[in-house]
Formats: structure tokens, C-alpha cells, sequence
């Protein structure tokens, strides 16, 4: 008899913004912002996105992450007032101060326990990963965990130039969307194992350097810059060690998953990432060709995709690339 308390996902839900821009759209504008001739449908060929949602005025972090979170609610047949944790799991947010969960929290009517956790395209399945940690300390029983990414905001429309366009070209890979799942305790399957890798020497590689104290203001701090290259070949070098730990560990080879959930930069990076794991192509969930990069909404929005088509008892192994850089495995098991 199995003794130990399982935790797991018992309900996904994911948003998406009505607004859908093309890469030829996207291109055409950063070329006349920036006054480069820039190849023909270069954006498109080089990242082998076609489209993406863009996030409208009046949608912030907050507002993707509550039509995410109230669908998780619905489906699941319960009540903001259920809820003893929320968290907002996120690279963006709406302010720096207070914590987005707090502006989900008043708007969605819940009286839960209430923080953020941010670590770039990782923050979901950190969040996730702490909200598990917190119902096995005995500190939540049921927690929602929700993400809202606007990305697209950190893209530079008009570079000054040929410099700073491929400086910030890999930000041009974002799209914006949302995700949530709730997490409880099972009686079967439910979250089996969680492996972290983290190389945070690589940090200046990419990211959004304003915000902090260190350029509080000022909005040529507020694009994303970084090289794509740089993070692919840390990823690359890192990336299957933890893959070989956690197939060492659970005795789980790609025969055992009904589908691999894999955060997605580029089409190119992804077919990168199959090249090297091994992974059968079928058990991917692609989603970046007509979402593009979702950032860490990426892997609930997938999870999302095909979770009806999950039967209790299938297993789905989740791996996220984050900026930092920081990797995360998580082995999940529908009950």
C-alpha cells in the first residue's frame, strides 16, 4: 500500500488574445520602424512561426490569466472560495509592486493565500512545482496556479539599427497567451518526480533588463535583448544530462509518456531538440508554428491542447528552457 500523499493537476484551463499577427505583418513593421531591407520573409523562415496573439490595450498579464484560471475553476466545478493558494506564475506581470496574484485575486473573488513566482519561461512549472511542495507541508490543500504572459510588449518595433534589430531579434519569436491548472492532492498517479538544472552564470545570455534597481526607468531598458544562439548552446550542453538523470531515476523511457510537453522558441529549435533527445515526434504537442514563443505560458497552453485526450494513467513528461538559465522536468500522471 502506497503511504505516501500524491499531489497532482486536476484541471487545465488556457487563454489566448483575439488579436492574431502574421510574421510578414510583424516584419513588414519592425522593417519600417527601423528603415532596414530586410529579406523577404526572413522572420518567418528563420523561425518558422507564421503567426502569434498579440495581447490589446486593455489585456494585461492579469486579465489573459483570469480567462485561463476561470476556465480551470469550471471545469473542475469549483469556486474562487475553494482556493487556499493562488499563485502567479509568470515572466511578465502587470506592476512591480504588489504581486500580480493579488490583482488575480480581487478580480477572481478568491481569499487564498496569495504570491508570485518568477523565473523567466520556467515560472509555471516552478509554480507548480512550489504549489506541490506547499500541500505536502501540510501549508494548502487546493491551489491554483496561474500564469499571463505579454511578451510581445518587450519586443523592439523600432531598432536604430542593423545592431540593435539583431539584438533583440529572438524577442520577435513572442507571442502572448495564458494558462492555469489547479493542483490538489490524488489518490493516484499525480505528479511523480521533478528535476532542476540551473547554469546561472549564463544570465546576462538574455532577458529584460529593466524593472529593477538596477534601471528602475526608462523605456530603452524595457526590451527584451539576448542572444538565441547563445541560449540554444547552453541549453544544448546542459539539457541532456537532465534527461538522462530523470530516465536513470524513474526507470521511464520515451515509450512510457503518452506525450512530451517541451517549452518552444523556434520551429528550428525544436526540431534541434528531438535531433538531440531522441524524443518520437509524435509525442510533441507543437504549438509555436501559430502561437509562437508563449514564454512560460508555453507548456500549460499544450497541456491544455490534449488533456481530454489523456486517459487516467497516461504519463506526460514536461521540459522547460528558461532565461537564467535554469531547466526544469517534471514526470506528471493523470489520476
Amino acid at each position: 500500500m502506497d503511504l505516501l500523499p500524491r499531489v497532482g493537476i486536476t484541471a487545465v484551463g488556457s487563454h489566448l488574445p483575439q488579436r492574431t499577427v502574421t510574421s510578414r505583418q510583424l516584419q513588414d513593421e519592425v522593417a519600417a520602424g527601423a528603415r532596414l531591407p530586410l529579406p523577404d520573409g526572413m522572420f518567418e523562415k528563420a523561425t518558422g512561426i507564421r503567426t502569434r496573439r498579440f495581447a490589446g490595450p486593455d489585456e494585461h498579464p492579469s486579465t489573459l490569466a483570469l480567462g485561463a484560471a476561470r476556465t480551470a475553476l469550471a471545469r473542475r466545478g469549483l469556486d474562487p472560495a475553494d482556493l487556499d493558494l493562488l499563485l502567479f506564475a509568470s515572466a511578465s506581470r502587470d506592476v512591480c509592486e504588489p504581486a500580480t496574484a493579488h490583482l488575480v485575486q480581487a478580480e477572481l473573488g478568491s481569499r487564498a493565500h496569495a504570491l508570485d513566482v518568477s523565473n523567466a519561461c520556467n515560472s509555471f512549472l516552478n509554480g507548480i512545482d512550489t504549489a506541490r511542495a506547499m500541500i505536502l507541508a501540510g501549508r494548502a490543500t487546493r491551489a491554483l496556479v496561474v500564469t499571463g504572459e505579454t511578451p510581445s510588449r518587450a519586443m523592439r518595433r523600432d531598432p536604430s539599427g542593423l545592431a540593435e534589430f539583431r539584438e533583440g531579434f529572438a524577442g520577435y519569436t513572442f507571442g502572448d497567451g495564458a494558462a492555469a491548472v489547479l493542483v490538489e492532492r490524488v489518490e493516484r498517479g499525480g505528479i511523480l518526480d521533478v528535476e532542476t538544472q540551473t547554469a546561472s552564470e549564463h544570465w546576462e545570455v538574455g532577458g529584460i533588463p529593466g524593472g529593477g534597481s538596477r534601471h528602475p526607468r526608462g523605456d530603452e531598458w524595457s526590451y527584451f535583448r539576448g542572444g538565441g544562439k547563445e541560449l540554444r548552446g547552453v541549453f544544448e550542453r546542459i539539457g541532456a544530462d537532465i534527461l538522462t538523470r530523470v530516465a536513470a531515476r524513474t526507470g521511464l523511457g520515451w515509450d512510457a509518456y503518452a506525450r512530451v510537453l517541451v517549452h518552444q522558441v523556434t520551429l528550428p529549435y525544436l526540431e534541434r531538440f528531438v535531433e538531440l533527445t531522441g524524443v518520437p515526434a509524435e509525442k510533441l504537442v507543437v504549438t509555436v508554428p501559430e502561437l509562437g514563443n508563449l514564454a512560460s505560458a508555453t507548456i500549460g497552453v499544450q497541456l491544455d491542447c490534449v488533456m481530454d485526450e489523456l486517459d487516467a494513467g497516461d504519463r506526460v513528461l514536461m521540459v522547460g528552457l528558461g532565461g537564467g538559465v535554469s531547466l526544469i522536468t517534471m514526470v506528471w500522471e493523470k489520476s
